[in-house]
């Protein structure tokens, strides 16, 4: 596994973990098919939430919420539609967040969970 795998995966497990400490029930992790990759579903009452998830170890080079471009937020919206094809229940609301997530070299990562960012 690379570096940056290693990185990607602890800031999931990161996200997950405080949306579920908040009150949300994760669906689906790293749900994937022919187009790419979802990395959390999750339920916020009514609302179904695609979350992206990005993590950096530093802010050197911008904050993690910035790396999701117009064309990725396309890209998540079609495998949203994809998700929902392959799932039964009708969701009548929906929602794209953003969690981004900055390993710390000691302490708690700093995470930032961004409802309806896009």
């Amino acid at each position: 596994m690379q570096a940056k795998d290693a990185v990607g995966q602890y800031g999931e497990r990161v996200a997950a973990r405080r949306l579920e400490e908040d009150g949300l029930r994760v669906l689906d992790r790293n749900w994937r098919c022919d187009e790419g990759e979802l990395d959390i579903v999750a339920l916020h009452g009514e609302v179904l939430a695609f979350i992206e998830v990005k993590t950096r170890t530093s802010e050197d080079f911008g904050v993690p919420a910035e790396a999701v471009t117009p064309v990725k937020q396309q890209r998540i919206r079609g495998l949203a539609q994809r998700w929902l094809a392959a799932h039964e229940h009708p969701y009548s609301q929906l929602r794209f967040d953003v969690c981004t997530v900055v390993a710390q070299k000691s302490g708690s990562a700093d995470y930032q969970h961004l409802q309806g960012a896009f």
